[in-house]
């Protein structure tokens, strides 16, 4: 027995609906279908009354698919509206935005001459060109920066032989949370709480500028005495070596009349101080980043727990690890023997 015939039973919308898409999203299908229908037989008159297309249209299709094969089916590309603002736009933006200031596309906008041209214009325009970012503040330089660093590389090469050479810095840990941009779950930002009230503890750390080994200490405040008394940590781990130099910056603490007194009380101690407004030259200081880094956007109940993140921090990083992050290859203090080492 043959089975009955089915037909599709459309409302007017379903209808309107499938019309709709073969005009749109389904545009290039449908001109196909156009050249598969002339192939087997019918007029360009019947194809255009099924599809709903001009006979003309359905006639420069089937032309094109003839000249062009499958490959002219596809909307060729369109010149749109013409772009509004001069060709020169871009360069005098650019030119604009090399002074630092506050630009935003408003001032942007005004400092043109107020072109006829929409902030949302200015705004697309500005994009091609810069983005959105927070300027880098840099410290000034010290202008005998080059013979501190010639003396520094002097003093090291003159030390005996197994003398240690440290970099030492100091930072803060805070208990309100450092917050960083971070990838998060679309339609979710992360909360991170806030202690109510700021607790802060100083960090006093080193590293072997050539084995990588790290030391630190934290304590409550920054003042010489503590500063001292890291400075005999470090005379402790290094019981053999004849002179310990340690290069740091130009703090109140390292200069002051207590760690004078203890330096002179401790000869096999040798503290250089770099050049002023130069951090940059301290390796120490991208230990410190790669810290904050990691516990950023960290909220813990107390301070204790903040200070127990650092110490998990330094204990769970290798010597190549701290060597590697230092970078102090780069540190104009070291000569280039001692960096030949490396």
């Amino acid at each position: 027995m043959r089975p009955a015939h089915i037909y599709a039973n459309l409302s007017d919308e379903q209808h309107t609906e499938l019309v709709t898409a073969l005009h749109q999203q389904w545009r290039v299908a449908a001109r196909a279908v156009m050249v598969l229908l002339s192939a087997g037989g019918m007029s360009a008159a019947e194809i255009a009354d099924v599809l709903h297309f001009d006979p003309r249209t359905v006639r420069r299709w089937i032309v094109r698919h003839g000249l062009e094969g499958l490959s002219g089916l596809p909307d060729r590309p369109r010149t749109g509206r013409p772009r509004l603002g001069s060709h020169g736009l871009g360069d005098r933006i650019r030119r604009l935005l090399n002074t630092p200031k506050a630009w935003t596309t408003a001032r942007i906008w005004r400092a043109l001459g107020r072109p006829n041209l929409s902030l949302r214009t200015i705004y697309r325009r500005t994009r091609e060109h810069a983005r959105w970012s927070r300027p880098r503040l840099i410290a000034k330089s010290d202008p005998d920066h080059d013979q501190i660093c010639a003396s520094i590389r002097d003093q090291i090469t003159a030390l005996p032989a197994g003398s240690v050479v440290l970099a030492e810095d100091e930072t803060h840990l805070d208990l309100l949370a450092r917050v960083r941009a971070c990838w998060m779950p679309r339609g979710v930002r992360h909360r991170v709480m806030t202690p109510g009230t700021n607790i802060r503890r100083t960090v006093h750390g080193a590293v072997n500028l050539a084995t990588g080994a790290w030391h630190h200490h934290v304590s409550v405040k920054n003042v010489s005495v503590v500063f001292c008394y890291f400075l005999d940590l470090l005379l402790a781990a290094y019981p053999d070596a004849p002179i310990i130099a340690v290069i740091c910056d130009n703090g109140t603490t390292h200069h002051s009349g207590i760690t004078k007194r203890w330096l002179a009380e401790h000869p096999r101690m040798a503290l250089i101080e770099g050049a002023r407004y130069s951090p940059q030259d301290n390796p120490v200081e991208r230990i410190w980043a790669v810290l904050k880094q990691h516990i950023a956007n960290t909220a813990p109940a107390t301070m204790p727990d903040r200070v127990r993140q650092a110490h998990a921090f330094f204990r769970n990083r290798t010597n190549d690890q701290n060597l590697t992050t230092a970078a102090p290859w780069t540190s104009p203090w070291l000569p280039e023997s001692y960096r030949q080492k490396y």
